[in-house]
């Protein structure tokens, strides 16, 4: 009998050994399954190929083709990654809609003996439990965000909390971005295996404590923040890391250290700036980059422009906002911003 999964609760249960994803490269790098090994049974051309046969010529003479080319490429995944599973292994094997391809695999599969099961409904009924998890009712429990101008170290602080007995969801961590325009660390995932991640991260909480949250714009990098937890994000209190100018920019100094590292993206992202300032700010920016002056760069770019938006935004905030004061984000001093942090989070 297939799998069938009522709750994205439902997979953290499972006991298989590894999720096989059996749909064409492109689909998988789209979005799959936590964890899942993408072994396609039809890459990208196959499947195309196979496509137009079914709609130009017959449903028959695609099923033909299409069951050759399953059986050549699953003799190579299990001639090759799978050559090493043992008698006793037990997958979980996804297509698209829980069909032939997933089927067909997990036949030859189990006629080699391996405990395989298939998932109902494919990756189509997984997307629409993830769905429901990102969109649907109200948050599972009480949101804290955790506010402060650029460079406050706010994600580093974040962090340190899980062990400090603190549930939080890392949403720079999830997107793979930093959250402003300096902030790319490299490829994003897409929208959709964004929101599966989080959909992980919110069934992973428990509802009887609060969940803390960096306060982020609506995209981080591209990927948007999907509408169950902006919407809390929007009514939840907020904690302020209010710390000197001069703390902050040695701190983005030591942060970036991968932008400074490389001039010419340095440049380009400066440039990026140029609808939103006077040339001469741009090109005062741009000497100093030039010059390795960066420690003064990010204090000229956090009061010229991130302040000013920081500042805008929270003019339109109606929620608490209770600060909390620092003198140093020092590597040394950030455990003692998070043991504060805590604390005032076990206390409200």
């Amino acid at each position: 009998m297939p799998v069938i999964l009522n709750a994205i609760s439902d997979l953290r249960a499972q006991d298989f050994d590894e999720i096989i994803d059996v749909r064409a490269p492109s689909e998988f790098a789209d979005d799959h399954l936590p964890g899942a090994l993408s072994l396609p049974v039809l890459d990208d051309a196959e499947r195309a190929r196979v496509g137009t046969i079914y709609k130009q010529v017959s449903p028959f003479d695609a099923r033909k083709i299409g069951a050759a080319l399953v059986a050549r490429n699953a003799a190579k995944h299990i001639e090759g990654p799978l050559a090493d599973r043992p008698g006793g292994w037990h997958p979980l094997v996804y297509c698209w809609r829980g069909g032939q391809r997933s089927g067909s695999f997990a036949t030859i599969l189990g006629q080699i003996g391996w405990r395989v099961e298939t998932l109902q409904g494919g990756y189509k009924a997984w997307r629409k439990l993830v769905l429901s998890a990102v969109t649907e009712g109200a948050f599972p429990c009480p949101v804290i965000l955790l506010d402060g101008n650029t460079g406050s170290a706010k994600t580093e602080v974040l962090n340190l909390l899980p062990a400090r007995g603190v549930q939080v969801i890392d949403l720079e961590g999830l997107a793979q971005h930093r959250g402003s325009l300096f902030g790319a660390t490299g490829p994003q995932p897409g929208q959709r295996q964004f929101e599966c991640r989080l959909a992980m991260a919110i069934d992973a909480l428990d509802p009887a404590r609060p969940v803390v949250v960096e306060a982020e714009s609506a995209k981080i990098g591209d990927c948007r923040i999907p509408p169950r937890l902006w919407h809390a994000m929007h009514r939840a209190p907020r904690i302020e890391v209010a710390a000197p100018r001069a703390e902050r920019a040695a701190y983005l100094t030591r942060a970036y250290a991968d932008m400074t590292a490389d001039p010419a993206r340095l440049a380009t992202t400066i440039d990026a700036l140029r609808a939103f300032h006077a040339q001469a700010d741009i090109e005062a920016w741009q000497a100093m980059a030039a010059t390795g002056a960066f420690t003064s760069l990010a204090q000229a770019l956090m009061q010229a422009h991130y302040d000013p938006r920081y500042e805008k935004h929270r003019r339109r905030v109606e929620v608490p906002v209770t600060p909390l004061a620092v003198d140093s984000l020092s590597p040394a001093a950030l455990p003692g911003i998070a043991d504060r942090l805590a604390e005032m989070i076990r206390t409200r």
